[in-house]
């Protein structure tokens, strides 16, 4: 690993660059600007702005309703009754479909008296368009009042999905998918109940309006994300994540590690522009807020703490316990804050590996290369957090902190200066990484320099979140390429 002070000497250079490109008019106020009439310079100032873009003053708070507690799985099926479900659609993947969390869901609704259900059970890890596409050819065929989902992100996202697409029976799967990839189309109309039971402590599906796959011909990932579909109840049984193997429960865990902090640095809601026309158009990723920030934080402790004791011992009932409901807890604060950097540049990391390094992570049983999602994230952390830290020094001197195991009145971190503070944050990230034994950077998945600039190309796509990140200037633009670009190079290896 590099000294601090040298990483720090060539983040001061990113950031001093930064500062330059971010608002290029700056060095000219204090010229040519300063010798205008005083009276021009008064009507300018009381002019009303033509086309003026004006920046968020509000935010939304939404979450699915949520369920906790040992064996509540059971209860699915009087849930589902009480909705007065008329047929319901289950949606797992072939993993979860022989483990007990299925069977558990299964003998609940079996219980139950004129409640007809069916089983798709082919969602792949990870989705695609292609996959998407035959999940929601099968759901419209069906009719279903209801769904139910029970796995991981992977199959809550499907499920989600296919409910939007039998409401909108004549819709294409990218009429709604984020702009600009998709079409970003709002959603009018009202879902049909979807229940999500969770059987991973990490994407925070069951608290949602998210739902990620894989755009196979463009080498990325991407999604659609609307309120509307968030499910109706998650339920968080603390038994449904038993049988998941060591492996998954870490990747699950770094997803709601970099789920809370970059939540907690995102620009605030009031940068956010534009400021929406109708409050149907207002992005469910809104800024950091202050609800957002209650439980990114907490999320976030909780999964410091916690996490590698899963990853030491897989049976550790209150580990386990603890990173569900901090995956829950995280799922509240990024569903309605958002996420940035670490999130975007993932998305063209894990899609490429499919064409390019061919990468595939022990305890995952699939036939095809896979870097799970949340190690494709972590890869870039330490080097994102690092960018970030001069755009809020406080929250990630707060950050800090909690990987440290100490608080933020500790000498160890009051005397660090500001321009410090992402240096130490690299070493810190880093340090809890290598406790889990995740790959140590890019290099390690099978990337090359040379592969930077079409993760780059990948990443600009990814607005929802991008335009959510700090310091980055204009995301689109050379800036934001020559940002990115640091950053990948940067995440090679540490």
């Amino acid at each position: 690993m590099a000294p601090v002070a040298t990483r720090s000497a060539i983040f001061r250079l990113i950031n001093a660059a930064q500062s330059q490109s971010a608002c290029p008019c700056h060095g000219c106020r204090s010229a040519a600007h300063a010798h205008a009439p005083l009276g021009l310079q008064q009507l300018r100032k009381l002019a009303t702005p033509v086309n003026a873009v004006q920046k968020e003053y509000a935010f939304e708070v939404a979450a699915s309703n949520l369920r906790f507690g040992e064996g509540v799985t059971r209860e699915v099926g009087m849930d589902l009754k009480n909705m007065k479900a008329r047929k319901v659609g289950v949606f797992t993947d072939p993993v979860v479909a022989k483990l007990k969390p299925l069977q558990t869901a299964i003998e609940s609704l079996q219980s139950q008296q004129d409640l007809p259900f069916e089983v798709y059970d082919e969602v792949v890890s990870e989705p695609t368009e292609e996959s998407w596409r035959r999940a929601i050819s099968w759901a419209r065929e069906r009719d279903f009042s209801h769904f139910l989902a029970v796995g991981g992100g992977s199959v809550i996202d499907t499920a989600k999905t296919a409910n939007l697409f039998t409401v909108y029976k004549d819709a294409d799967l990218m009429d709604f998918v984020n702009a600009p990839i998709g079409k970003g189309h709002p959603i009018e109309k009202s879902l049909k109940p979807l229940i999500a039971v969770p059987t991973t402590a990490g994407t925070g599906s069951e608290t949602t309006g998210t739902a990620i796959f894989d755009v196979t011909s463009r080498a990325f990932k991407t999604g659609i994300a609307n309120r509307a579909l968030k499910p109706v109840l998650g339920i968080v049984d603390t038994a449904n994540t038993e049988s998941c193997p060591t492996e998954v429960h870490i990747s699950a865990g770094l997803d709601v590690l970099f789920h809370s902090l970059e939540s907690y640095t995102a620009i605030p809601y009031t940068e956010r522009t534009p400021r929406p026309a109708n409050p149907i158009l207002r992005p469910a990723y809104q800024g950091s807020n202050p609800v957002a920030d209650i439980f990114s934080m907490w999320a976030l402790k909780t999964t410091v703490k916690y996490l590698p004791r899963v990853a030491n011992d897989r049976t550790d009932h209150e580990a386990r316990s603890q990173m569900l409901l901090a995956a829950s807890f995280a799922g509240i604060g990024f569903g309605n804050a958002g996420v940035h950097l670490c999130h975007g540049m993932s998305y063209p990391i894990s899609g490429l590996n499919k064409k390019g390094p061919k990468y595939k992570h022990p305890g995952y049983q699939v036939n095809h290369p896979i870097i799970p999602h949340g190690i494709s994230v972590a890869l870039t952390g330490p080097a994102v957090f690092q960018f970030t830290a001069p755009s809020s020094p406080d929250r990630h001197r707060e950050a800090l902190a909690i990987f440290n195991n100490t608080t933020v009145t500790d000498p160890s971190i009051t005397s660090i200066p500001d321009s410090e503070i992402g240096a130490h944050l690299y070493e810190s990230i880093a340090r809890f990484l290598d406790g889990l034994g995740v790959p140590r950077g890019l290099k390690a998945v099978g990337y090359t320099k040379e592969d930077v600039p079409i993760l780059v190309d990948g990443t600009i796509p990814q607005r929802r979140v991008l335009d959510l990140a700090p310091n980055i200037g204009d995301v689109a633009g050379e800036d934001g390429r020559e940002h990115l670009t640091r950053i990948l190079e940067a995440s090679l290896e540490y």
